[in-house]
């Protein structure tokens, strides 16, 4: 089983040109072993508690006395037979000299080298004549990231492993490969991309980053940083598990260096302090930086301060999970939510009771999937749903209560659910679709209303994730990724129907424009094994004028 869940694209140049190896000082050291504590402290606890129900079962069972004797005197006769198996080496006398050996025969692992000589560097020692610094360089040469590439995330699972595949997309080039990988401890949910250094001590307003944040099924947010390779541990973790595994964010603080006595035990009730259940939203504040929304299947939704790694504000709008958040891009304290209780939820953060800061709340006829404003008009925001609908709604005209709301334009986008969802942040009214039918839809929103442009299947497998690049340079490349684990980057601009829907933003066709599809070269190996890569799968795809991918 391979899949990929969630996706997210990093900004031109916030990447790091050298990504740096994970350093391991006496600090980090300190820290993963609080972190390794901590996990083997919960893993000695769930093995208590299976034991502690397996003994019950055995108690309440009626196995016999005479049964467990009868195992008893088996397991003896099974060690004695392998006993008398092992005389016959005599490994009681393993250690012992030889009896007979020769006279001045060296023991000593070199005892046939009559002296050695030791250099403190290879460059003293004349038999070493090659440079050492050409791998090094090589492989330095490899994970560079230019200022003209684009680096994607994606959470991914396969065979029960879960971690993040951070890709680089080279445009140019057609060419999108795996720059490395971050090992999960469950399967990720959501990844949002953050510009501001966490878990580094004290976190300036004014610095830049390039790290991730990762919803899981546990209910801990790990922050990673993509400019450090081989990472063991995130950079911090904020929930229960990072209170005492987080690095100190005010180091002259010494209360906060003082280790908690004793470990609590994880509590399965939502609080006002952390999630309780698995994480399945994040949005992250681009006007205020250290700001970071995380919903969650508890219910709640949380506002994080990264600065100190904890929890600023929980509130309780909804009475079923929370799956979708979006922070409104010209009002930066107005943050929407959309829950399975069928209700979407506009609320201004800086107020700290949740009957007073809602500025409005509607009700949808299904499940909510995504929700997200209009970064062209803020006023207006969409919502997808399970019926494979799209809602569009004037936030000014919200409802005197949640039966009474009236859409601006509803929309049957999908006959199943509408799973992914997002709006092109360079070209107004160009949204995608992605549903669990495998098909991904472009649309182009106009005031009479919106319009299908293209439909198409990828090759992906039903469609989790659909992300368009966020700089205009790229502004028509399109992330699609589903159930087969497969990532894609279509270039949406070289098809005919939206070079016609969309002909004032993009640039002259010279000569017949084909579609473009860059998929992860698979190597040859993996084809001879598998017969071949998937539709869609290999480098520079092409697609025929049936909608089918060739490659």
């Amino acid at each position: 089983m391979s899949m990929i869940t969630a996706s997210t694209w990093v900004t031109r140049g916030a990447a790091a040109s050298f990504p740096t190896k994970y350093d391991v000082d006496e600090k980090e050291l300190a820290r993963i072993s609080r972190l390794a504590k901590l996990q083997l402290e919960d893993a000695k606890d769930d093995l208590g508690e299976a034991q502690n129900g397996h003994s019950k079962t055995d108690e309440d069972g009626s196995s016999s006395d005479e049964g467990d004797g009868g195992a008893d005197v088996q397991m003896t006769v099974s060690n004695g037979d392998a006993d008398d198996d092992l005389k016959e080496y005599n490994l009681d006398a393993y250690d012992d000299d030889e009896e007979g050996a020769e006279e001045g025969r060296t023991m000593d692992m070199f005892g046939n080298a009559r002296s050695l000589t030791y250099h403190e560097s290879n460059a003293d020692d004349p038999y070493i004549t090659m440079e050492g610094n050409d791998e090094e360089d090589e492989e330095r040469e490899d994970l560079q990231v230019l200022a003209t590439d684009n680096m994607l995330v994606a959470a991914k699972v396969e065979d029960e492993v879960a971690y993040l595949e951070v890709y680089v997309y080279e445009d140019e080039a057609d060419n999108l490969y795996v720059h490395h990988d971050i090992m999960l401890p469950a399967i990720p949910l959501c990844v949002e991309w953050l510009d501001l250094p966490v878990g580094k001590g004290q976190t300036s307003i004014d610095s830049k980053g390039n790290y991730v944040a990762v919803g899981t099924m546990d209910p801990d947010i790990e922050l990673w940083d993509l400019d450090t390779i081989d990472s063991m541990y995130p950079n911090a973790i904020l929930g229960q598990g990072g209170e005492e595994a987080n690095p100190n964010p005010n180091p002259n603080n010494n209360d906060q260096q003082k280790p908690k006595k004793k470990k609590r035990k994880k509590s399965k009730k939502a609080n006002d302090t952390y999630h309780v259940d698995a994480i399945l939203s994040l949005a992250s504040n681009r006007s205020h930086r250290n700001l970071l929304a995380s919903a969650s299947a508890d219910k709640t939704v949380k506002l994080w301060d990264l600065t100190t790694l904890s929890c600023a504000k929980s509130y309780t709008h909804h009475t079923d999970k929370v799956c979708s958040l979006s922070w409104n891009p010209r009002e930066p304290t107005v943050l929407l939510s959309g829950s399975y209780d069928r209700t979407l939820v506009a609320a201004d953060m800086r107020a700290n009771d949740t009957s007073t800061n809602t500025l409005g709340k509607w009700a949808v006829e299904s499940d909510v999937e995504t929700v997200a404003w209009n970064p062209h008009d803020p006023n207006f925001f969409y919502a997808t749903t399970e019926n494979g609908m799209i809602h569009y709604h004037d936030v000014r005209n919200a409802p005197s209560t949640p039966e009474k709301t009236t859409p601006v334009w509803s929309l049957q986008a999908h006959n199943a659910s509408v799973s992914s969802f997002d709006i092109n942040p360079c070209i107004p009214g160009f949204l995608a679709t992605g549903s669990t039918e495998k098909e991904v839809k472009l649309w182009n929103v106009q005031p009479s209303g919106p319009s299908m442009v293209v439909s198409r299947n990828l090759g992906v497998g039903k469609v989790f994730t659909t992300k368009f690049a966020p700089d205009a340079e790229v502004a028509f490349r399109l992330a699609v990724a589903g159930s087969k684990g497969a990532m894609q980057i279509w270039d949406t601009s070289t098809n005919a129907a939206v070079r016609n829907a969309f002909a004032n933003r993009v640039a002259p066709a010279q000569g017949e424009v084909k579609e473009r599809l860059v998929g992860v070269e698979e190597d040859s190996s993996d084809e001879e094994d598998e017969g071949g890569v998937e539709p869609g799968g290999g480098e520079g795809g092409r697609m025929d004028d049936d909608g089918s991918v060739s490659t």
